[in-house]
Formats: structure tokens, C-alpha cells, sequence
């Protein structure tokens, strides 16, 4: 191979049984780490074609095109500038003389160059290109340095550690074995397959031929094409008449348990169809990695799939092995589920005193109460029945404790709706209790129902000013309550359920709420070692606005992820509105607005208007005298603003803020007039005075919306 040729370049690593659910970012990061180790050395390499290869056994990484030889490196060290490394008389000073022999070159042969600082100089030089093959191994040694490992292991008494045990090490350019040492283990061409179906070593010719190598040993070690397999697989047992649920998340959590997977039908006993299908799915899912198959109503059915890593002579065998393991974790649920119905789910309202929420908040069961007031208060403001949102959120607990929710912790909520409906309990208010956990996740949708958005919103402020009160808010990347999710939560319900809410008002019912042991416990202590005094209302109103802004904060990435700009969003939180809902509304009227032709004038006429005001501030007339109106351009603007303000009253009335600003928009011309004809800052202070007023008068109807002197500007 001469300095000139190319060959795809493969690094596979043997291990075993890597985590499954951190695969794909090892795999993932792996390859990164080569191309980024290659490209850093100057390496040619088709680094943007580069395929990520993992099993449960192996990380790979396979670069097309890679060149033989690194190029001639030419490295640049800068050296100090020149007022130190120079006297008052031009001679080199001995830093700098240090610096010339420290790089191997006379103090001559430095060039200068210039930056920021002024100029400096600096030491080129000319050294020749390593064979590629000699710089792999130290690639590769960063490459698995870099990667995601929260905790490696050590195994044997090596120094070295990894995220699994290493056993092989292949390194193949081309078809010539790369020589190296990486975690103890010797390179070479001979790789290993399928645990069972293929124990013994697989003989790898070069690197093209790797994939096929590995396939050949019943290894597939695409973990895309694994993907595929184990979906076409699901799909060939799946019983006739149900439809397998294979959700992405479980589909990649089998594929990366299974080199050569095989689907096994399987079914268990009928009789466990009457626990609530939400835990049976949970087991099969989250325990044992089944898939569930339903009916054409979506009904979960006795059929179930297993995908194993084996291709089996006695298939039975295995779903034998798949219908006995899962058959104790169904009758554990069945019998927690006929326990927890022996009693209601209201008689565990009691038993919420006995467990802790937090020192400072009480139990469980004072949060309860907290959150009960709350609901009613906000369900009659927004006019939903007070009395099934405090029952809903009296029991919104109460499933806790009982023994499915202790063995199935996901179910919290599942199991309340469940409970309650059995308890005969309003169907609304059985709803809610499974409903306001919503949105669980990124891209989950709000609670559907009005009284568990009702609930939703109060758990939330409860949770939302009670951390905060105690000094738990979020710093960093650190947020152990998640109250970023639950501040994000509650503004999505406000929003999206169109529940008119005064937030500032709601923050502080909420807060009003909390016992004084809470506001103490979020207290820096004195220099002393003392908590100071507490002042209670001071300290309420502190709390309530950084809690105010936390939500509003959330918000920002909401709106961006579906496309508003930053700009129409500061626009509105200029005017902190404290009813989200119409937060929600101004912003996508100002949308609108920006796309006119006139919204780019406008925004720069209420820019200037701003400054203006602001140099001007306490020198405004209170009203518009029409008296010291010129004639022309001053006078159409009054005229224009006095029938716009008018026009402007039942379009703020009904919220129509998409009308308004398209009203307003009809302005420009008289602004553009107005600003080219009229001196605003006029010697006579009468004059100038009305003529501030004026304008004060026209922002003051744009200010209705929102700041649009913020929106962008031509």
C-alpha cells in the first residue's frame, strides 16, 4: 500500500454483554471519537460515510476510504509578543531565546504574525507524516477514553477500566492487520460470533468483508438492519386477528439484548385478563421485554411475544421458559389488585398523614389538603364543578399506597382511575386521577378532562412554590423534584386547555398556603449560624416572583420548538401577562403581525417612540390638546390614533389581538409622515409636551398586545 492508497479503515471491540439501553450512544460516540481522531491528525478519511457498528458483544466502527499515510504536519507554536520578547535596542531577550530553542529553531528563523493584542512571534516547522497504521492504536485509545461511561469496570488486576470486560480486538486497513494494544488485548483479524450458534473465532479477510464475516456467524451486526429483523419477526408470529405493540423504545431495548433474534409466540392464562391491562403490559414491557399483542379494539389479549437470541431447535422449550417466568409476576398483580379492592381507595386518605412529603411541607397528606384548596379555588375561577375537583384531588394520593402501585410504581394514577371507578366514584373524577400526571414526558400530551387540568395546574403550583419555598430550586443541570417539567406542565395546561388564569394571583394562594416552617427552611442562615427573622410577606413576594418568571422562562423553548422566534416572545413577556392562556394569544397575534409589510416600519417607529419617551419621562402633557396641533401631519396622526383608539375598544374586549394589530398596522402611513414633517422635541415646552403625549398615546394602543419594538427592524 503506497502513501497514496486508500482502504476503509475497521476497529471492532469485543466485550461482554454491553447495556442495552446505553448501546447505542457508546456505538454512536465510538465512531465519532475515530473520525474526529483522524481528522485531528490530518488523516484522509471519508469520515462522513463512516458506518457505527454494535451488538450486545461488540462496538465498530467502519471508515471508507482511508488514507495510508498522515501528510507532512506543520505545526505553529506561538511565541511571546514583542514587547517581551525584544529589549529597548531590538536584541532578543532571553525569553525569547528560550522560546527559539525550546522549538529546535535559531531565534532568526521565528516569523511574527498579529492577533488582537498586537504582534507575536511564532515558531513553524516542517515535520514528515507517521504511517497511518502507527497512530490507530492511540485513535482508538481516545476515542474509547472519551466515551459516555459513568462508572467503568475493572476486571482481573489490570490498571485499565471499561464500561464491560474487553476479550478481542480487531483492527483492519484494508486487509493488513493494524498492530496495537488497547485494554491488554493484542490486535488482529480474528473477531468472534454468535455465543451459542458460533463460539468458535471468525477469520476476518479484510475490512469490506467484516459485516459479512459477522452475519455469517449469526451475528448481525447492523444494529439497523437488527432492528428491522426483530420487527419482521414480531410480525411473522403474531397470532392471527391481534396486532403486536412493539414500540420504538422496546424494539431497540430487544435489539440491542440479541445478536440473532427470533420471535417466540407465547400466551398466558386467560384469567389474568381481569387485572387492569396497563399493569400486565408494564410487566411484559418493562421486566421481561415481551411484546403485548391486542385486539382489533385495542383489548390486551392472552397472546404475548418473546424474542430470544436464539435460533432454536425446540422452540417450545423456549416458550415454555418465556410462559413460566412470566406467570409469578401476573399472579403477584392479580393479588394485589383483588387486595386492593377489598377496600376504597378513600380509606387510605389516613394513612397519607404517616408519610412525609418533605420536613418543612408535612406529609403527604397536608400537601393533599394544600392541593384540594387550590383546586377549588382555580375550578371556580375557571368554572368547572368545585366539588369533583376537590374530591379528585383528596384522592389524587391515595393510590399510593396501595400494593399495586408498591410493586408497579408506574401505575400511580392508572391505578387511582381504576380504584375509584370501581368504587363508584364520579366518572370524572375517577378520570382525573389518571389524567393529571399528564404530560408525563417531552411531546405527551395535557390532561384532556376539565377537572383534571384543574388538578393538574393545582398539584403543580403546590409543588412548584413549596420547593421553592424550602430552597430547593433547580441550579445547573441539577433539578432532583423536576421542576422544570412541572412548571413547563402547568403552562402547557393553561394554555393549551384555554384556562383564563391570573397566575400571579394563583402563586400567591398557593403560597399563602404554606406553613411559615417552610418559608424559614428556604432561608440562608446569618453569620451567626441563625436563621434571620422571617418576614413573611416580604418573603412570599420574593418567591412569587421568581416563580412567576421560572414558568414564563419555560416557555421560551415551547414556543421555539414550534418555530416562534425569540423576538415575538420577548415582545410579549415585555407586558408579563398574568393570564397565560391570553400569553398564548398576544403571541401568535404578534405572529401574525409581524408577517405585514407594515410590522417592520411599525417596529421601528415604536422603538424610536420608546427612546423618546424614556429622554422625555415625567414631560408628557395628561391629554392630547387638539389646540397645539399643527396642521398636516401632526394633526392627521391624532386624528388617526384618536379613531384607531376607538376602533380598538371592542377588539380588546373580545381578545382579539390579531384584529387590533392589523387595525394598528393601518398607521404606518400617518407615522412615517408624522416623523419625516414634525420636530417632536420642539422649543415651546407646550408643544413639546402635547406632542409627547401624542405619541404616548400611539404606543400606549400597541403596548395593549405587546412590546413590538423588539420585533425585528429593516
Amino acid at each position: 500500500m503506497t502513501a497514496h492508497d486508500t482502504a476503509p479503515l475497521l476497529i471492532e471491540l469485543g466485550t461482554e454483554e454491553l447495556p442495552p439501553k446505553a448501546l447505542d450512544e457508546l456505538a454512536a460516540a465510538f465512531a465519532n471519537g475515530m473520525v474526529e481522531g483522524l481528522a485531528k491528525r490530518g488523516i484522509a478519511a471519508d469520515g462522513a460515510n463512516a458506518k457505527t457498528y454494535c451488538s450486545p458483544r461488540r462496538l465498530a466502527v467502519l471508515v471508507p476510504a482511508v488514507g495510508a499515510q498522515q501528510p507532512a504536519q506543520k505545526p505553529e507554536v506561538l511565541g511571546p509578543y514583542l514587547n517581551i520578547g525584544l529589549d529597548a535596542n531590538g536584541a532578543p531577550t532571553p525569553a525569547l531565546a528560550g522560546f527559539a530553542a525550546k522549538n529546535g529553531v535559531a531565534v532568526d528563523q521565528l516569523e511574527r504574525i498579529s492577533d488582537a493584542k498586537g504582534e507575536r512571534f511564532v515558531a513553524r516547522s516542517e515535520k514528515p507524516g507517521q504511517p497511518t497504521a502507527a497512530l490507530i492504536p492511540e485513535i482508538v485509545a481516545e476515542a474509547l477514553k472519551s466515551l459516555p461511561i459513568p462508572k467503568p469496570m475493572r476486571w482481573g488486576d489490570h490498571d485499565y477500566a471499561f464500561v464491560r470486560p474487553a476479550h478481542w480486538l480487531v483492527m483492519l486497513h484494508g486487509d493488513k492487520v493494524v498492530d496495537g494494544e488497547i485494554l491488554g488485548l493484542k490486535s488482529g483479524r480474528m473477531s468472534r460470533g454468535h455465543r451459542f450458534h458460533h463460539p468458535q473465532p471468525v477469520h476476518v479477510v479484510d475490512a469490506e468483508s467484516w459485516l459479512d464475516a459477522m452475519r455469517a456467524a449469526k451475528v448481525i451486526a447492523d444494529p439497523v438492519e437488527r432492528r428491522a429483523r426483530v420487527r419482521s419477526e414480531v410480525a411473522r408470529v403474531a397470532p392471527a386477528g391481534t396486532t403486536p405493540r412493539l414500540s420504538d423504545a422496546l424494539c431497540d431495548e430487544i435489539a440491542n439484548l440479541t445478536e440473532w433474534p427470533v420471535a417466540i409466540a407465547c400466551a398466558f392464562d386467560k384469567a389474568f385478563l381481569a387485572v387492569p391491562q396497563e399493569a400486565l403490559v408494564t410487566t411484559m414491557e418493562t421486566n421481561q421485554k415481551f411484546v403485548p399483542c391486542f385486539d382489533a379494539d385495542g383489548r390486551l389479549t392472552e397472546h404475548f411475544i418473546g424474542v430470544a437470541n436464539i435460533e432454536s431447535k425446540d422452540p417450545a422449550e423456549i416458550r415454555k421458559g418465556y410462559e413460566r417466568v412470566i406467570r409469578p409476576r401476573f399472579a403477584d398483580a392479580k393479588f394485589f389488585f383483588d387486595e386492593d379492592l377489598k377496600r376504597p381507595l378513600a380509606a387510605n386518605m389516613e394513612a397519607l398523614k404517616n408519610v412525609t412529603y418533605q420536613q418543612a411541607l408535612g406529609s403527604v397528606w397536608d400537601k393533599s389538603v394544600r392541593v384540594a384548596e387550590l383546586a377549588r379555588v382555580i375550578a371556580n375561577r375557571v368554572g368547572v364543578d368545585a366539588g369533583l375537583a376537590t374530591r379528585a384531588a383528596a384522592l389524587s394520593k391515595c393510590d399510593l399506597l396501595t400494593r399495586m402501585v408498591g410493586e408497579f410504581p408506574e401505575l400511580q394514577g392508572v391505578m387511582g382511575r381504576t380504584y375509584a371507578t370501581a368504587n363508584g366514584e364520579d366518572a370524572e373524577v375517577a378520570r382525573a386521577l389518571d389524567e393529571f400526571y399528564a404530560p408525563r414526558f417531552a411531546g405527551d400530551s395535557i390532561a384532556q378532562g376539565k377537572v383534571a387540568q384543574v388538578l393538574a395546574v393545582a398539584e403543580r403550583l403546590d409543588t412548584l412554590v413549596g420547593i421553592f419555598a424550602v430552597g430547593m430550586k433547580p441550579s445547573g443541570n441539577k433539578d432532583p423534584f423536576a421542576l422544570r417539567r412541572a412548571a413547563l406542565g402547568l403552562a402547557r395546561t393553561l394554555i393549551e386547555g384555554g384556562l383564563d388564569l391570573d397566575l400571579r394571583a394563583q402563586i400567591d394562594e398557593a403560597l399563602a398556603q404554606l406553613p411559615d416552617a417552610a418559608l424559614i427552611a428556604g432561608l440562608p442562615k446569618g453569620k451567626d449560624g441563625k436563621t434571620p427573622a422571617l418576614d413573611a410577606g416580604a418573603r412570599r413576594a420574593t418567591l412569587a416572583a421568581e416563580l412567576y418568571d421560572f414558568i414564563l422562562d419555560r416557555l421560551r423553548g415551547y414556543y421555539a420548538e414550534q418555530g416562534i422566534g425569540s423576538e415575538a416572545f420577548d415582545a410579549v413577556r415585555a407586558l408579563a401577562p398574568s393570564d397565560l392562556a391570553d400569553f398564548d394569544r398576544r403571541l401568535r397575534a404578534v405572529v401574525e403581525f409581524a408577517k405585514l409589510p407594515e410590522a417592520s416600519a411599525l417596529a421601528a417607529a415604536n422603538k424610536r417612540i420608546g427612546n423618546i419617551l424614556r429622554q422625555a419621562e415625567g414631560n408628557a402633557a395628561r391629554d392630547v390638546d387638539a389646540s397645539l396641533l399643527e396642521a398636516g401631519a401632526e394633526r392627521e396622526l391624532a386624528e388617526a390614533v384618536a379613531a384607531a383608539r376607538s376602533d380598538a375598544a371592542p377588539l380588546i374586549a373580545q381578545r382579539d389581538y390579531v384584529g387590533l394589530l392589523k387595525r394598528l398596522a393601518t398607521l404606518r402611513a400617518p407615522v412615517d409622515r408624522y416623523f419625516d414633517a414634525v420636530i417632536v422635541m420642539a422649543d415651546d415646552a407646550r408643544v413639546r409636551a402635547n406632542r409627547i403625549a401624542l405619541l404616548e398615546s400611539l404606543r400606549s394602543l400597541f403596548l395593549r398586545v405587546a412590546d413590538i419594538s423588539l420585533l425585528p427592524t429593516a
